[in-house]
């Protein structure tokens, strides 16, 4: 991973790291990977979103971590040498200014803990399209209705999640978003 953090501009890689603290404070849904990774594209840089999420994985676990050993900014710096981390100086730089500035305030409490193994939705998309035919059959005139969900999975990647239903799934699918906003009018 030291390798591949080498190759990140350190603007990147500080928008990286204060993504992440702000996911672990709950002020945000997740980190955007696919986002970052294209604008750091754009910028010359080749490095592909797998390892970019990746990075963001560890810095994840790296940040949590430290926040429920309840690291000072020194303590953390020095684990981070100690560890054999071979991290370029620039990273641990952005590092130590990050979890100076923001780190104090991730709060582990164990509901947050518990909460953030299942994920979080973030937007819902949807359109209606007519399938009008397909190489073995010539005259369909079929609806359907594309749902994209964005979802923020327990590690703070935000990733797409598309499914196609038929118009009577598409129906019960409104039928029981219909029961859970009568449920939740009642709490």
């Amino acid at each position: 991973a030291a390798e591949k953090i080498r190759l990140i501009p350190q603007d990147f890689f500080a928008e990286l790291c204060e993504q992440i603290i702000q996911h672990l404070n709950h002020k945000i849904p997740g980190v955007n990977t696919a986002e970052l990774c294209q604008r750091i594209q754009t910028s010359g840089v080749e490095i592909n979103i797998g390892d970019l999420a990746k990075i963001a994985n560890i810095l994840s676990f790296l940040f949590s971590t430290a926040a429920r050993n309840n690291l000072s900014t020194e303590e953390l710096v020095t684990t981070l040498g100690s560890a054999g981390s071979r991290l370029p100086k620039h990273a641990v730089q952005v590092i130590r200014h990050v979890w100076n500035e923001q780190g104090k305030a991730i709060a582990v409490s164990e509901d947050a803990r518990n909460m953030a193994t299942v994920g979080q939705f973030v937007d819902m998309k949807w359109k209606l399209g007519v399938a009008m035919s397909s190489d073995t059959c010539r005259s369909l005139k079929y609806p359907y209705v594309t749902v994209t969900l964005t979802v923020a999975d327990p590690s703070g990647q935000i990733t797409d999640k598309s499914f196609e239903m038929t118009i009577p799934q598409f129906k019960n699918f409104f039928r029981q978003f219909k029961e859970m906003a009568s449920v939740l009018e009642t709490v």
